[in-house]
């Protein structure tokens, strides 16, 4: 109708409802639900479940397994984390310049992001193969005998951090490689003009310049610590001994395996509280010390 003006007020809801409808269908929805779950015993013995309240919370704190997946996670991002991001940082450093073939030098580095990983997984399976794999192959090179890297306890999850580092650093190269382009040159024409070197233009310039980056990049990494799953049910389901059993993985166990869905929801909880506190922590310390242009 003529003179009627558009409410500007509802309109950005109206464009936002969507968006709004998918984040709680997939997002607060689930949440919700469990939580609800958490509190009720619904498994196998069970057809009907039933309130329980706080009874699973108990029994995962004395759940050996729990822990023993919990401490693997931990020391899964604390391995993979730092590792891939400072070897994306030095891929991007390295195609950052001006080389020859630069561009087959990006192809070749970022060629393992675009593999799945269940088959990434299929080929690390391969190379720790005891005897016929390619690393014994090489390692029969030098007079070492056969290592079963993941039939051990001592070796499997330095495997899986190694496999898992080989994965993701080309995939944050790319972030890091925008952001070392968008980098003004000036900026290292005037510290070369300081008597600034190499290493103080990176740690001076480069690096303080890059920390927004990095911050994107290690929430990333983080989440993905503690979200990776399928390169276990390829290679080791967990073992041996649950030395590579993941927090992730044993949720997994406990929703599929075992039908235990009110100890997977109480899991989940737990998952989603340490990534809520990493995810704080990231954005109330480390945040407010990045000076963003």
């Amino acid at each position: 109708m003529r003179g009627m003006k558009p409410n500007y007020q509802i309109t950005p809801w109206l464009l936002l409802l969507p968006s709004l409808i998918f984040i709680i269908i997939f997002t607060f929805y689930p949440i919700l639900k469990t939580i609800y779950l958490s509190l009720f015993q619904a498994d196998l013995t069970t057809p009907e479940p039933y309130f329980v309240g706080l009874d699973n919370f108990s029994r995962m704190m004395e759940d050996k397994v729990f822990w023993k997946a919990l401490k693997n996670n931990i020391l899964f991002a604390a391995g993979t984390v730092p590792l891939s991001m400072a070897l994306g940082l030095a891929m991007a450093l390295l195609v950052n310049r001006a080389l020859k073939g630069s561009g087959l030098v990006k192809t070749l580095l970022f060629y393992p992001v675009v593999i799945p990983m269940i088959a990434a997984a299929n080929i690390w399976l391969f190379i720790y193969t005891p005897e016929y794999g390619m690393l014994n192959q090489i390692l029969s090179l030098f007079g070492a005998g056969s290592i079963n890297v993941l039939g051990h306890t001592e070796t499997v999850l330095p495997a899986m951090i190694f496999m898992v580092v080989w994965k993701e650093a080309g995939f944050f190269m790319v972030f890091y490689l925008a952001g070392l382009q968008n980098i003004s040159k000036e900026l290292y024409e005037a510290s070369i003009i300081d008597g600034a070197s190499k290493w103080q233009q990176f740690w001076k310039v480069t690096f303080p310049l890059l920390m927004p980056t990095t911050l994107f990049i290690f929430i990333i990494a983080t989440t993905n610590a503690f979200k990776l799953v399928d390169h276990l049910v390829v290679m080791t389901q967990g073992g041996p001994d649950n030395a590579s059993n993941l927090l992730f993985y044993y949720i997994y166990e406990n929703a599929f395996k075992f039908l235990d869905y009110g100890m997977a929801s109480t899991l989940t909880i737990v998952m989603l509280v340490v990534m809520l506190v990493i995810a704080a922590v990231q954005f109330f310390t480390v945040d407010k010390k990045i000076h963003y242009n």
